[in-house]
């Protein structure tokens, strides 16, 4: 029963990491698209979407540690 709820909490994970991702690559068209307006773009919004990506990253990168945590030999 252990090994079936671990199961469980890393798809759940896995789903979760997927969401990020999807997230992430949304903002990063988004900026990409403002940025491409040139100067008219407004520089506040960029900037808010730049941070909420790094803040993506982070947690894409915390649940892929929970996924795949290294082993020192």
């Amino acid at each position: 029963m252990n090994i079936a709820n671990e199961m469980n909490s890393e798809e759940v994970l896995r789903v979760k990491l997927e969401v990020l991702k999807r997230e992430h690559r949304d903002l990063d068209d988004a900026i990409n698209a403002l940025v491409e307006r040139g100067p008219s773009a407004d520089q506040f919004t960029v900037r808010r979407l730049k941070k909420q990506k790094l803040t993506l990253k982070d947690r894409i990168a915390a649940i892929e540690d929970q996924l795949m945590p290294d082993i020192i030999a």
